[in-house]
């Protein structure tokens, strides 16, 4: 078996784990940083409306699911994750939104040092450079992340905005500045024409590096932990086994569902649990796996007229001027992700900060095939509780490292979720049936009758209820009993191991989670080359 070394091992090559590699190396430290996936040469992922035909793609995607629930009327509900240079951050809406100041604060509350928003912020403005209006306490340029407004918005876009303020939402126009509430137009993380993936920023910022060796197609089987000492990771490619040996660090930046997964196999998790598979315990830490936090969303979608849509853009002769538009500008219908505006508000008075995120998007998609656009126009509105209080679990069910970990979301299982929800359809129902949205309205398509209570939110949910791709907590920060790692981002139990992904939030943010991930690799690396100096 061929064994290498280096200071530090890296695995996952996604939102934060390109962030740490790049940050570490910037040291004289060697890294090797391991992906499951391939390099990231599909041409689908660099032009931004590409996204859709990666939603289900067979190599640059886990194509995760998750068990049948109640809540989701005994469906599975799909969860597409990135499996590539760059992680989700290579297949997804690209939208940057850091969350909810209080969202951080609220960390540093229950017990995680260091993670308040003053001290979360200069890491977010470290990354950045950003192309838009803003506030310079809040922003920053010069960074390696790009993060730009949308230089071709649809006239339908700005018809929402307009009813949103009808509703009374007032503007905001910097929804990650001094205040998120309002409504907002949306801001990506593209490069004028290209995805702005952590691949393409951080990563390619470290290209040429000596002190970098970036490993693709590489599956990790386990760690190898030496009288509680993470010393290397045991990784396949194709049929052959490797390690790398430490000989300072492992850091776990797989994501929430991979991270507590790997640490499992390991024997890092709940003891009972991993006896039943035949694990070896080496640390009996219940949280890892625990925790799962996602955003759950319904979506409302119209049918609409006398307005250009995304689905005749894709439907008709208009691509080929798109095309055109694309390659010669650099702009058009080609620069799109998913969300153009967002409306940021209170489920009901007395919030210190919004729980509901709705996003506009101008196209309504098919319910039955993620990302194929309806062949007739239409108008997409989805409700996301953004702070909701279930929790579930991502579980080894074998020792086989080859199987998938089973994920169990337990959406909608507080009644607060639910009532949360309803909230946010009946806002969301309020600007569609505005004078600036009315005008272009054929009528609602989905739910398609009223949603007045509860029950009639759960039906709807159970029938329609989708993941918005944000799952979060399963390697949880803290101090308490279910905590899996410190505010240094160390693993409780075992030394030279940390996990620095989107696993490690307490809780999800309010909003999208890109960004706060990549806040945490910077934080991360930036901890570890701290730590090191002593």
């Amino acid at each position: 078996m061929m064994v290498e070394r280096a200071d530090y091992v890296v695995i996952g090559a996604g939102s934060a784990g390109c962030v740490v590699a790049s940050r570490l190396t910037e040291s004289d430290a060697t890294v090797v940083l391991l992906e499951a996936g391939p390099k990231d040469r599909h041409p689908m992922i660099h032009i931004p409306a590409g996204l859709r035909t990666l939603q289900h793609h067979p190599v640059l995607n886990w194509n995760y699911e998750t068990e049948p629930e109640e809540m989701t009327g005994g469906r599975r509900v799909y969860w597409p994750r990135g499996k590539v240079l760059g992680g989700s951050s290579s297949i997804n809406g690209m939208l940057y939104v850091r969350g909810n100041s209080q969202d951080y604060d609220t960390w540093a509350q229950l017990g995680c040092r260091g993670w308040s928003y003053d001290e979360v912020l200069p890491y977010f403005k470290k990354s950045e450079d950003f192309r838009g209006k803003g506030e310079d306490e809040f922003r920053a340029k010069g960074g390696v992340l790009a993060v730009e407004p949308y230089r071709t918005i649809l006239p339908l876009t700005h018809k929402f905005v307009e009813a949103a303020q009808q509703a009374g939402y007032d503007f905001n126009e910097d929804y990650n500045g001094r205040n998120q509430e309002g409504v907002t137009y949306s801001q990506n993380t593209r490069d004028h024409r290209f995805r702005a993936s952590t691949a393409q920023t951080f990563l390619k910022a470290a290209k040429g590096r000596e002190n970098l060796k970036v490993i693709t197609g590489a599956y990790v089987t386990k760690l190898i932990i030496e009288n509680k000492k993470c010393v290397g990771v045991a990784y396949r490619i194709g049929n052959k086994d490797f390690e790398v040996r430490a000989n300072r660090e492992v850091i776990c930046s797989g994501g929430a569902i991979n991270s507590p997964h790997i640490l499992q196999l390991s024997g890092i998790g709940p003891a009972e649990h991993l006896k039943k598979l035949g694990i070896d315990v080496v640390h009996d830490s219940p949280g890892v796996g625990a925790n799962l936090n996602d955003h759950f969303v319904v979506r409302l979608v119209h049918k609409v007229k006398g307005v250009l849509t995304l689905n005749q853009i894709a439907d008709s002769a208009r691509v080929l001027p798109e095309v055109m538009k694309y390659a010669i500008w650099g702009n058009g219908a080609l620069t799109f992700g998913v969300t153009t505006a967002m409306v940021f508000c209170d489920s009901r008075e007395g919030l210190a900060s919004p729980d509901l995120q709705l996003l506009f998007a101008p196209a309504s998609s098919s319910i039955k095939v993620v990302g194929k656009l309806d062949k007739e126009p239409g108008m997409t509105l989805s409700i996301c509780p953004v702070r909701p209080q279930s929790r579930g679990t991502v579980m080894a069910e074998s020792p086989d490292p080859m199987q998938k970990a089973v994920i169990r979301p337990n959406y909608f299982g507080t009644e607060d979720d639910i009532q949360v929800m309803l909230s946010g359809i009946k806002q969301g129902q309020k600007i569609f049936d505005q004078p600036a949205m009315k005008q272009h309205s054929i009528g609602e398509e989905v739910p398609g009758k009223p949603i007045e209570t509860a029950e009639d939110c759960v039906e709807f949910a159970k029938a329609r209820g989708v993941t918005i791709y944000h799952p979060v907590g399963t390697c949880k920060m803290g101090t308490d009993a279910m905590a899996v790692i410190d505010p240094r981002l160390k693993v409780n139990g075992i030394e030279g191991l940390r996990v620095i992904d989107a696993s490690v939030m307490p809780g999800v943010t309010s909003g999208n989670t890109n960004a706060p991930a990549i806040m945490i690799g910077e934080k991360g690396a930036a901890m570890i080359l701290e730590d090191a100096r002593g």
